[in-house]
């Protein structure tokens, strides 16, 4: 599971909302885990209570209750997510679940029979009629007002934008459909709506994030809306394009690969949006494809890849995949890392295949043994380090912009167009840092790399 980094989850540092609470304001505290998806959906509900007379705890024993927002994908996740209710449990006692393990209302409660209520994935009103029950709201009108820029977990300088909900795919090894549906896009003009007012509070960086971010407004024919004096149709090239003329960076991610994909370069080409691509290939032979459900044309992809950067040289591909799925033979695996030598990704992570209760995979044959799977994953790892390291260490003596993250007193945690936040590299600035603050954007020269991060100057 991926689980908020420590600074972004409200249980160990505070939420970006006012400290001070007035008398008898009733309190609730979060856990929030998983992606960023489940992120923004925490950030919703914490708006709505804020706007709803809810003080906001960044302690269990500060909070009358506990949300805690689960990821249930993997069953190490799921492992994960008990895990934090029965620590919220302990600590404060009252906890309400929501989130995609709260699709399975028994697994929670079989383990956990205390919990107050168990609400599914983006169930945001039964999660919020479960804290009216647990903890009565006590609004005061004229102390109780939402700030324009709602209550966010990130830091200031970058944000979330969730565009879509679903999915329509059925790959094998995922069960996000079953958890959270079929594709739902969000109207174009609510999208633009929601990007301007978080850069006109601050924001320096979007991340646009769906679970299928290139199959935005499929679900509704790529209706148009009205955005200012224009129409504007709910596709991604038109929204990224838009969402480019708000001064902000604009990060694309889980862009599934589709033809129309190809329209998106030249925006980055342009620089409207960054020259970076997240796209979830999940592997390269053509019949492990086939056994996850999914387009087997990992040629086709290669010659793709040609294309993008033919137009835009400095494009970031990255991508995930899975070693050891069920029937992965040596062959099939050593296609993978051939096809990772010549595709040559700056960015990549890599799972180990794991049984997900509910998903098709389980019930094919020739399942993997758990030490071959860590060989693998070894194997690639091993491979995909080697590429990161050749492609940072041409980037010395260049020249980059880079959004500054964090600055302390050893230097500043940057990143630059190339990383996206928690999942990417970071550039580090030990030298002549002491006015530099989060958010800002500045050119740095690169003067030393490692496997998979950069130092650099200001310029």
């Amino acid at each position: 599971m991926q689980q908020n980094p420590p600074d972004l989850r409200p249980d160990l540092a505070r939420a970006r909302v006012p400290e001070t609470k007035r008398a008898g304001q009733p309190t609730i505290g979060m856990v929030s885990l998983g992606c960023p998806k489940a992120l923004v959906d925490s950030e919703r509900i914490l708006t709505r209570l804020r706007a709803e007379g809810y003080a906001i705890s960044p302690q269990y024993d500060g909070a009358d209750a506990v949300i805690v927002n689960t990821c249930g994908f993997l069953d190490s996740a799921k492992a994960e997510s008990l895990s934090a209710i029965g620590e919220a449990l302990q600590e404060n006692g009252r906890v309400i679940v929501t989130g995609c393990l709260g699709a399975e209302k028994d697994y929670i409660t079989g383990a956990h029979p205390q919990v107050l209520a168990v609400t599914g994935p983006h169930q945001y009103e039964q999660v919020l009629d479960a804290v009216h029950e647990a903890v009565p709201p006590s609004p005061d009108p004229f102390v109780d007002l939402l700030p324009a820029s709602g209550v966010r977990l990130t830091p200031r300088h970058y944000a979330y934008l969730k565009i879509s909900e679903g999915c329509n795919h059925k790959c094998k090894f995922c069960i996000i459909p079953d958890m959270r549906g079929k594709l739902a896009s969000r109207p174009a003009h609510a999208v633009l709506r929601e990007a301007e007012k978080l850069v006109e509070n601050g924001v320096r960086e979007l991340l646009v994030i769906s679970q299928d971010t290139s199959a935005y407004g499929v679900d509704i024919k790529h209706a148009s809306s009205l955005w200012k004096d224009r129409e504007v149709r709910a596709h991604i090239t038109d929204l990224a394009r838009e969402l480019g003329g708000l001064g902000a960076w604009i990060r694309l991610h889980y862009v599934y690969p589709y033809p129309h994909v190809r329209d998106l370069i030249p925006l980055m080409a342009d620089g409207l949006v960054l020259p970076y691509l997240d796209i979830p290939f999940q592997h390269a032979h053509p019949e492990t494809l086939r056994r996850m459900a999914r387009p087997a044309a990992a040629a086709k992809t290669l010659d793709e890849i040609a294309r993008w950067r033919d137009i835009c040289p400095d494009i970031t591909l990255r991508s995930t995949f899975i070693v050891g799925y069920p029937g992965e033979t040596e062959a099939e695996f050593q296609t993978l890392l051939d096809w990772l030598d010549e595709a040559q990704l700056d960015r990549v992570g890599c799972f180990r295949y794991e049984n997900v209760d509910g998903a098709r995979s389980n019930a094919l044959p020739d399942h993997v043994p758990t030490e071959l799977k860590d060989e693998r994953f070894a194997r690639f790892m091993e491979k995909a380090q080697a590429i990161s390291e050749a492609k940072l260490a041409a980037k010395v003596g260049k020249v980059l912009n880079v959004i500054i993250d964090e600055v302390d007193g050893e230097g500043a945690t940057c990143r630059t167009m190339a990383d996206a936040p928690e999942i990417d590299g970071n550039l580090f600035i030990d030298e002549g840092f002491e006015a530099l603050e989060p958010g800002q954007i500045l050119r740095v020269e690169v003067d030393e790399a490692s496997d998979y991060d950069l130092w650099g100057k200001p310029l």
